[in-house]
Formats: structure tokens, sequence, C-alpha cells
């Protein structure tokens, strides 16, 4: 069963730090390159000091990103500038985002203590395969700070939408606390605060009977509060059973909710020199009927199209051309034992077939990501092909909502980056102590 509570939240005071969309970030994993002088630059107070900070060369034992990192939230804590909230809470989270087609979405979320809970019991499930790396820079900045900057992105079955229902009749009449993200589209955020004991109470029983929760982000994160909260049972035997470590802050959002979106991640192969764009559609012919379009706009008709057992991925060369997978029985022949959800994935055929026996890489490189780049807009895939720094781009449709559920009730993982939920949970809105200490 899904056990969640509410928490005291350690919050920006909004009297010390005046606009939140200056203080707030992305998640600790897509703060890269110059985006983090670009969040230092927002604020002195900004969360990527804390969940992203810099690294220098001569970092030692005694000081590195992650004692500053806890140098910084107890420093901030002491000014004011952070404070933990008045009464245990569960947070409200709209995200309000338009698409590149216009769409404008809004998902409906909320941040709430979730007891942790391993895989093997059955109420929360992953839907991706993790790396070791960032599971330990995380368990180190929760070891050093004691604390949860990041959130869990998490889906919970609800097809009524009765949680949201609660909670949307609970905010009505309340302002939130607003934000948007400076560099994430410009998503905006808005925060609702519920200490109503009420309101808490109705949420938690509908949350309760509910099993195969899916982590549609933030699998490194979970993984790493499961180690962090086995490792405090041992140095901590005499904690109470609801000590803060046995949770995780985690955002909850319905699998039902109409706001919720996936994009796709295109693949772009760079530095690549085996086969030429005739020898690959030559050797893809075997499993794929191939189409010559003309362009960018027919490519993406071709795509949409798609169905369900008949899987369509598009290729850029300096030509267009989309290709559909001949059968299922292909993708059965050449994995046996997976299930079919998994072998219908546009990323498993991509992965399986094209890029390991048409084009010979090894899943080895590619899990290091060896001649391959990851891209939500593929315009800077199309660029770099047509400026000869890309030999080709792939282009995938979305993973369907269904097939992250049919995917995860088959416990199957999927692979590396086959969801993109947009947009991500930022960092920095509220937080949430993991010590020894009672929850509430």
């Amino acid at each position: 069963m899904a056990v969640i509570k509410p928490f005291r939240g350690i919050r920006y005071n909004l009297e010390k730090v005046k606009d939140l969309s200056r203080v707030i970030s992305q998640p600790y994993d897509r703060v890269r390159y110059g985006l983090q002088d670009d969040y230092y630059d927002q604020s002195e107070y900004t969360i990527v000091k804390i969940i992203k900070g810099r690294a220098f060369a001569d970092d030692r034992e005694d000081e590195n990103v992650y004692t500053r990192a806890r140098d910084y939230l107890k420093k901030w804590i002491t000014e004011g500038v952070l404070e933990h909230e008045e009464k245990p809470a569960l947070y409200v989270l709209h995200q309000t985002f338009t698409l590149k087609d216009g769409k404008r979405y809004t998902r409906k979320g909320f941040a709430c203590a979730f007891e942790i809970s391993t895989f093997d019991e059955g109420v929360v499930l992953p839907h991706e395969r993790t790396l070791s790396g960032p599971k330990v820079d995380r368990l180190k900045l929760t070891n050093t700070t004691g604390t949860y900057f990041g959130h869990i992105f998490m889906l919970y079955p609800d097809s009524e939408n009765a949680v949201n229902a609660i909670l949307e009749q609970a905010v009505s009449s309340k302002a939130p606390v607003e934000a948007r993200d400076l560099f994430e589209n410009d998503v905006e955020q808005n925060l609702w605060i519920i200490t109503d004991p009420e309101v808490i109470e109705a949420v938690q029983k509908e949350m309760e009977p509910k099993q195969n929760l899916i982590i549609a982000d933030g699998h490194h994160r979970y993984e790493t509060a499961i180690n962090y909260r086995d490792e405090k049972r041992k140095s901590c035997p005499e904690a109470p059973e609801n000590a803060a470590f046995n949770y995780r802050m985690v955002t909850m959002v319905s699998m039902s909710d109409p706001g919720l979106v996936i994009l796709p991640t295109h693949r772009l192969i760079y530095g690549y020199n085996a086969l030429s764009a005739a020898e690959l559609l030559e050797k893809a012919e075997t499993y794929f009927e191939i189409a010559v379009v003309s362009d960018r706009k027919e490519l993406q008709a071709f795509l949409t199209e798609a169905l369900p057992d008949k899987p369509r991925i598009g290729l850029y060369s300096g030509n267009y051309y989309g290709l559909e997978l001949k059968s299922p029985d292909i993708m059965k022949e050449i994995t046996p034992g997976r299930d079919y959800a998994w072998r219908m994935l546009d990323v498993s055929i991509l992965h399986e077939i094209l890029l390991e026996r048409v084009m010979g890489l090894s899943k080895e490189s590619v899990e290091r990501k060896e001649n391959i780049d990851y891209l939500r807009d593929p315009q800077m895939g199309f660029d770099r092909v047509d400026k000869g720094d890309g030999q080709f781009l792939f282009l995938l449709n979305p993973t369907r909502m269904d097939q992250v559920s049919a995917c995860t009730r088959a416990g199957e993982k999927m692979p590396q980056k086959s969801t993109d939920f947009y947009p991500k949970i930022v960092s920095g809105l509220v937080s949430m102590t993991a010590g020894e200490d009672p929850l509430d």
C-alpha cells in the first residue's frame, strides 16, 4: 500500500527572496555545461549551489561540493533565507506550459513524504535502468546535508482523478506561490501549501490502497533513497518508525491527468563511418519497409500515422526516410525473452535492430554514449547532419503512457532515454529533511 505523509518542508522566505524564479532550477542532472554559470548569475541563493555546486581542482575530503552544499544550507537557514514550514503540509503543484504545436497544458500534482518501498514489494515500480555513478553522487549529497532537494516524479493510478478533485477544491480559493522556470521554456509553477488535516487525511485514504506506482523521473534518486534508508537504519537502530529517513520527498501525478505529456528523445549518430546512408538503408530493408519522403513535414506525418503493431522510425541523413517495422515477429525472433510491450517500443526497435544489428554498435558503447547524442529538440540534429558533424538523425514518436504501464507491469525496464516526461519537477520550491528525527 502507498503510505504518504505531510511534512514540514523547507522553503525560501519570500521576504528575503522576492523572486523564486531566480533561485529554483531544473533537476541536478540537467544542470550541465554553461547552465550552471547561468544559474549562479541569477541569485546568490540559487538552489544549484546545493544540488549541483561548482567543483574546484583543490577540493579535498573536508572541502568539496558536498560540504559546501551543507554549509550553504545551514547558512541560509540561520539567515532566514530558508525556513521550515510551521505545520506538516502537502504541496500542490500546477505546472502550466505550451508545446511547440501551440497547445497549452497544466499538469497537476502534489508533493508529499512517501514511505520508501523496495521494488519487489510491488507498491512502486521502475521503468528504466540506472547507472551507478549518479547514485554515488546523490548519496554523498544526502549523507552530507541530511536533506532531499530533488523530487521523485511518481505516477499513480487514479482513473477518476479523485485525488486531484480533493486538492482542487482545497486550493480553489487560495492564492499560490508563483515562479517561472527561466531555463525550461518559462514553465509556470504554482504552489499551494495544504495544512488542513481533513484534506490531508482524505488524500491519504485515496492513496493508501494504490499499487504499481511508476517512477516517471528520478530513478537514481529513488534508489539512492533506498540505500540511504538502509544505511540510516543500521547506524540509528533506535530511530522511530516515522523517522524522516524512512520516507522520500516525491511529487505525485495521476496517470490520468490531462496535462501528463511525454516527449520523444531523438538519437543523433556522429563520428560514425562504418556504413554510408545507402548501405544502412540496404541492410535495414531486411527488417523495415522504407519510404522516401520529401521533407520534415512529410516525415512527421509519416511518424504520426504509425500503428501500435507497426512502429515507425524516421531517418535523416541529408535526405528523409521513413522506416516501418515489417512485422512484430521480427522483434520476437531478435529478443525472444522480452515481453511484447517492450519489443514494440520504438526505442527498443531502434537500439536492437538499427543501432546494433544494422550499424554494428554494441550495447556497451551505446551505454557509454559513444557516437550517440540524445536530443529533445531535433533541430540540433538536423543542423549537425547538414554541417557534417553528424551522420544520421533517428526521429522517434513519444512513448505512450499505456506502453510505460505495460512494461512496468511485465517487469521490463525500458532502455535509457525512453521517456521524457515534460516538464521536469523543479528543485527549490520545497525540500525535505531526511534525518532520524520523526517526520512530523
